[in-house]
């Protein structure tokens, strides 16, 4: 018969897992936190990079999800604060960049409206090609 290991199992070691590493990130260095996130980028990096479509689309769907969830049930507040925290970082990056930064940024926004647009008036001409159709078909 083998021997089986004994002491905690389950739910209970993780847990204390849990408890251990986050007492090990209180005493650390902000060089050895530093270090530790890079790490863990570069491996969900690498993980990214091997694989499939189908994966991809399953991680962003589930990242979708979530965010959803977490948005119904933020309150009005937690809302208003996660979007003023937003709105800090996007002016805080515009002032950190530099002007070519600014310029591809300037010229992307002006793509994106030239697109809407562009899509506007197209959903214009077909609505103004589909009444004066109709029209016809009266006569």
């Amino acid at each position: 018969m083998s021997k089986r290991k004994r002491g905690i199992t389950g739910d209970a070691a993780s847990k204390r897992e849990a408890i251990r590493k986050r007492e090990r990130r209180v005493v650390e260095t902000e060089e050895e936190r530093s270090c530790r996130l890079s790490t863990m980028a570069k491996r969900s990096q690498q993980r990214r990079v091997e694989e499939t479509e189908e994966q991809r689309n399953s991680r962003l769907a589930v990242m979708g999800q979530r965010s959803q969830k977490r948005r119904a049930e933020e309150t009005e507040e937690q809302r208003n604060s996660r979007l003023a925290i937003m709105a800090q970082r996007g002016q805080e990056r515009r002032t950190e960049g530099t002007d070519e930064q600014r310029n591809s940024r300037l010229s992307a926004m002006l793509q994106h409206t030239r697109d809407v647009m562009k899509d506007m008036l197209l959903k214009d001409k077909i609505t103004i090609r589909y009444k004066l159709f109709m029209q016809l078909e009266l006569f």
